[in-house]
């Protein structure tokens, strides 16, 4: 039997988002985000949640962009680092050393140094209580070459991508293949 424990956020897995923005003055800046997530499939979108309290937040509205950057196993030090410290207070990117790298079809900056980016420009702002869900048309996705299939998609093998406990407050890497979806079910039939 299931036991009830409240009306908590926990959905596994829950990404981690490497959200990039520009602030009023074009400085660059990024800040973790765990609620989020495709949206739409056409046109192809994207969600994200933030608090208004967030320096993002204000760049977002200020920009009408954002860019989602998607870090690797080996780059969970710089995400988790982006999720401690405010923007408004500090260069993240100086203090990372990451580069920021600016859209070449959205007004926000790429993490030039993660395997993966989607380029999204504002299409609804939704106040939903404390938080307020951002959706962005997906205007494309760049990837680096070493973390693509042979047909040209991103492999999650390769990007080795971070998820988080929102239970606990934990990072973990991507687990096992497990097999083919839409595929798997068919053997029971």
């Amino acid at each position: 039997m299931k036991k009830s424990i409240g009306a908590i956020t926990v959905v596994f897995p829950t990404p981690v988002f490497v959200v990039g923005t520009y602030d009023k003055n074009d400085k660059p800046n990024a800040m973790v985000v765990a609620w989020g997530g495709i949206c739409c499939s056409d046109p192809a979108c994207l969600s994200i949640s933030l608090r208004e309290a967030t320096y993002t937040y204000a760049n977002i509205l200020e920009k009408k962009a954002w860019t989602i950057n998607i870090p690797s196993e080996a780059q969970i030090k710089e995400a988790d680092y982006f999720g401690i410290v405010s923007g408004r207070a500090e260069d993240k990117f100086a203090a990372t050393g990451l580069t920021a790298v600016k859209s070449e079809l959205v007004n926000a900056p790429c993490i030039k140094e993660f395997p993966l980016t989607l380029e999204c420009s504002l299409l609804h702002a939704v106040k939903v209580g404390l938080h307020t869900l951002f959706i962005g048309q997906i205007k494309d996705v760049k990837a680096d070459e070493y973390a693509l299939t042979k047909e040209g998609f991103p492999d999650i093998e390769k990007i080795k991508p971070i998820t988080f406990n929102p239970a606990n407050r934990t990072y973990y890497g991507t687990g096992n293949y497990l097999g083919k979806a839409f595929s798997i079910g068919k053997q029971d039939k």
